[in-house]
Protein backbone atom coordinates (compact mmCIF):
# COMPACT_ATOMS: atom_id res chain seq x y z
CA UNK A 1 0.00 0.00 0.00
CA UNK A 2 1.22 3.15 -1.07
CA UNK A 3 -0.45 6.50 0.89
CA UNK A 4 -0.19 9.97 -0.02
CA UNK A 5 -2.26 12.16 2.45
CA UNK A 6 -1.77 15.71 1.10
CA UNK A 7 -1.79 16.72 -2.78
CA UNK A 8 -3.57 19.10 -5.10
CA UNK A 9 -5.02 17.80 -7.93
CA UNK A 10 -1.59 18.52 -9.99
CA UNK A 11 0.36 16.42 -7.09
CA UNK A 12 -1.98 13.56 -6.64
CA UNK A 13 -1.44 12.78 -10.47
CA UNK A 14 2.26 12.79 -9.56
CA UNK A 15 2.11 10.39 -6.71
CA UNK A 16 -0.24 8.09 -8.23
CA UNK A 17 2.25 8.01 -11.54
CA UNK A 18 5.17 7.40 -9.83
CA UNK A 19 3.96 4.68 -7.00
CA UNK A 20 2.51 3.07 -10.34
CA UNK A 21 6.31 3.25 -11.64
CA UNK A 22 8.06 2.47 -9.01
CA UNK A 23 5.65 -0.55 -8.09
CA UNK A 24 6.30 -1.56 -11.20
CA UNK A 25 5.85 -5.52 -11.28
CA UNK A 26 4.27 -5.54 -7.73
CA UNK A 27 1.56 -8.31 -7.84
CA UNK A 28 -0.58 -6.20 -5.99
CA UNK A 29 -0.13 -2.92 -4.94
CA UNK A 30 -3.23 -0.37 -3.82
CA UNK A 31 -2.48 3.70 -3.74
CA UNK A 32 -4.38 5.90 -1.95
CA UNK A 33 -4.69 9.50 -2.31
CA UNK A 34 -5.97 11.95 0.10
CA UNK A 35 -6.24 16.20 -0.84
CA UNK A 36 -5.71 17.62 2.80
CA UNK A 37 -3.92 20.80 2.34
CA UNK A 38 -0.21 20.88 2.40
CA UNK A 39 1.47 22.40 4.98
CA UNK A 40 -2.03 22.39 7.40
CA UNK A 41 -2.43 18.79 7.79
CA UNK A 42 -1.63 19.33 11.71
CA UNK A 43 -5.23 20.66 11.40
CA UNK A 44 -6.76 18.33 10.64
CA UNK A 45 -5.41 15.71 12.84
CA UNK A 46 -8.36 14.41 14.30
CA UNK A 47 -9.30 13.13 10.79
CA UNK A 48 -6.08 11.88 9.91
CA UNK A 49 -6.43 9.78 12.98
CA UNK A 50 -9.70 8.15 11.75
CA UNK A 51 -8.08 7.50 8.75
CA UNK A 52 -5.16 5.56 10.17
CA UNK A 53 -7.58 3.95 12.06
CA UNK A 54 -9.66 3.11 9.38
CA UNK A 55 -6.52 1.37 7.59
CA UNK A 56 -5.11 -0.46 10.54
CA UNK A 57 -8.01 -2.33 10.81
CA UNK A 58 -8.18 -3.43 6.83
CA UNK A 59 -3.90 -3.18 6.88
CA UNK A 60 -1.46 -5.25 8.69
CA UNK A 61 1.90 -4.69 6.64
CA UNK A 62 5.13 -6.60 7.20
CA UNK A 63 7.39 -3.14 6.94
CA UNK A 64 6.36 0.72 7.43
CA UNK A 65 7.80 3.32 5.41
CA UNK A 66 7.35 7.08 7.18
CA UNK A 67 9.19 10.16 7.42
CA UNK A 68 11.70 10.76 10.25
CA UNK A 69 10.36 11.67 12.99
CA UNK A 70 12.18 14.37 13.53
CA UNK A 71 11.52 15.74 9.77
CA UNK A 72 10.36 19.87 10.53
CA UNK A 73 7.83 20.19 7.97
CA UNK A 74 4.71 19.69 10.07
CA UNK A 75 2.93 17.61 8.00
CA UNK A 76 5.73 14.80 7.98
CA UNK A 77 5.83 14.94 11.95
CA UNK A 78 2.02 14.20 12.18
CA UNK A 79 2.43 11.39 9.96
CA UNK A 80 5.18 10.05 11.61
CA UNK A 81 3.69 10.31 15.05
CA UNK A 82 0.14 8.58 14.10
CA UNK A 83 2.36 5.91 12.17
CA UNK A 84 4.35 5.03 15.31
CA UNK A 85 0.42 5.39 17.21
CA UNK A 86 -1.28 3.32 14.46
CA UNK A 87 0.87 0.29 13.82
CA UNK A 88 3.52 -0.04 17.18
CA UNK A 89 4.09 -3.73 16.97
CA UNK A 90 5.32 -3.46 13.41
CA UNK A 91 8.51 -3.00 11.56
CA UNK A 92 8.85 0.77 11.19
CA UNK A 93 11.63 3.12 9.05
CA UNK A 94 11.81 6.45 8.94
CA UNK A 95 13.50 7.83 5.84
CA UNK A 96 14.83 11.21 5.16
CA UNK A 97 13.87 14.01 2.77
CA UNK A 98 16.53 16.61 1.33
CA UNK A 99 15.17 19.85 1.80
CA UNK A 100 15.97 23.57 3.02
CA UNK A 101 15.25 23.12 6.59
CA UNK A 102 18.60 21.27 7.19
CA UNK A 103 16.67 17.83 9.00
CA UNK A 104 19.03 15.64 8.15
CA UNK A 105 20.12 13.57 11.15
CA UNK A 106 22.28 10.42 11.55
CA UNK A 107 20.78 7.15 10.60
CA UNK A 108 20.71 3.97 12.11
CA UNK A 109 19.87 1.46 9.49
CA UNK A 110 21.45 1.25 5.91
CA UNK A 111 20.15 -0.23 2.63
CA UNK A 112 22.71 -0.53 0.11
CA UNK A 113 21.79 0.69 -3.71
CA UNK A 114 23.27 -0.97 -6.69
CA UNK A 115 24.23 2.49 -8.87
CA UNK A 116 22.00 1.00 -11.45
CA UNK A 117 19.01 1.03 -8.84
CA UNK A 118 20.12 4.74 -7.88
CA UNK A 119 20.22 5.47 -11.13
CA UNK A 120 16.71 4.44 -11.48
CA UNK A 121 15.09 5.94 -8.45
CA UNK A 122 16.58 9.43 -9.73
CA UNK A 123 15.46 9.03 -12.43
CA UNK A 124 11.75 7.75 -11.67
CA UNK A 125 11.60 11.19 -9.00
CA UNK A 126 12.80 13.84 -11.30
CA UNK A 127 10.67 12.51 -14.01
CA UNK A 128 7.43 11.94 -11.90
CA UNK A 129 7.78 14.88 -9.61
CA UNK A 130 7.60 18.48 -12.14
CA UNK A 131 5.59 20.19 -9.58
CA UNK A 132 8.87 20.13 -7.12
CA UNK A 133 11.50 20.98 -10.08
CA UNK A 134 12.43 24.56 -8.83
CA UNK A 135 12.74 23.47 -5.47
CA UNK A 136 16.74 23.95 -4.89
CA UNK A 137 16.83 20.45 -3.01
CA UNK A 138 15.41 18.67 -6.53
CA UNK A 139 18.08 17.80 -7.83
CA UNK A 140 19.94 14.61 -9.17
CA UNK A 141 23.34 15.73 -8.11
CA UNK A 142 22.00 16.05 -4.50
CA UNK A 143 20.35 12.79 -4.09
CA UNK A 144 22.88 11.25 -5.42
CA UNK A 145 25.40 13.27 -3.05
CA UNK A 146 23.50 11.82 -0.20
CA UNK A 147 22.83 8.27 -1.19
CA UNK A 148 26.97 8.60 -1.70
CA UNK A 149 27.58 10.02 2.20
CA UNK A 150 25.09 7.29 3.26
CA UNK A 151 26.85 4.81 1.09
CA UNK A 152 30.47 6.09 2.72
CA UNK A 153 28.82 5.60 6.25
CA UNK A 154 27.98 1.82 5.55
CA UNK A 155 30.51 0.91 3.45
CA UNK A 156 28.18 0.09 0.69
CA UNK A 157 29.41 -2.66 -1.94
CA UNK A 158 28.86 -0.07 -4.52
CA UNK A 159 29.20 3.17 -2.83
CA UNK A 160 25.52 4.42 -2.17
CA UNK A 161 22.73 3.73 0.04
CA UNK A 162 19.91 4.94 1.47
CA UNK A 163 19.44 5.60 5.14
CA UNK A 164 16.94 5.10 7.44
CA UNK A 165 16.20 5.76 11.06
CA UNK A 166 14.95 2.33 12.86
CA UNK A 167 13.33 3.24 16.59
CA UNK A 168 12.34 -0.33 17.11
CA UNK A 169 13.33 -4.08 15.53
CA UNK A 170 12.61 -7.31 16.21
CA UNK A 171 14.08 -10.56 14.90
Amino acid sequence: MWIVFTATPERAEEARASAGAFLEGVSTAHVVVRDYRDGFLPYSGAAVKDEFEALKRDFSPDVVFTHYRDDRHQDHRLISELTWNTWRDHFILEYEIPKYDGDFGSPNFFASLATSTLDRKIDLVLRHFPSQAAKPWFTAELFRAVARIRGMECAAPEGFAEGFYGRKARF
